[in-house]
């Protein structure tokens, strides 16, 4: 079975380094984008498996980020799981409802986060 890679929007230096490490620990190829835009390209040029999307962008907002890919037809059924500290009661449903498949909160728990991810991708298959 072909490695499967994941691409990490993520503007924090430590998060992009710690979710690097456990999905590669993990097996997981990465590949890393420091903004939105950067994201996109890279979602679209890439076509890596899977994102994992920080909601919260220096240069966009993530929920745009999430639907700038969904408009192309190479993004519109690759998995997209939210990483995010918003834990406000509504966000998980809006962000899902935005067309996240899955969400995981920040701080990211290093023993957890490997679990949600492919319990999430289980979903998508």
């Amino acid at each position: 079975m072909k490695m499967q890679t994941a691409l990490i929007v993520e503007d924090n230096e430590n998060n992009m380094e710690l979710i690097t490490f456990i999905l590669e620990a993990h097996g997981y190829g990465t590949l890393r984008a420091m903004t939105g835009s950067a994201g996109i390209a890279l979602a679209l040029s890439a076509m890596p498996d899977f994102i994992l999307l920080d909601i919260q962008l220096p240069d966009m907002d993530g929920e745009e980020v999430l639907k700038a890919i969904r408009a192309t037809d190479v993004g519109r059924h690759m998995p997209v799981i939210a990483v995010t500290s918003y834990a406000m009661s509504g966000d998980h449903d809006r962000l899902l409802g935005a067309g996240c498949n899955g969400y995981i909160e920040k701080p990211i728990d290093p023993l957890l986060v490997i679990n949600q991810v492919q319990g999430i991708l289980e979903k998508c298959r």
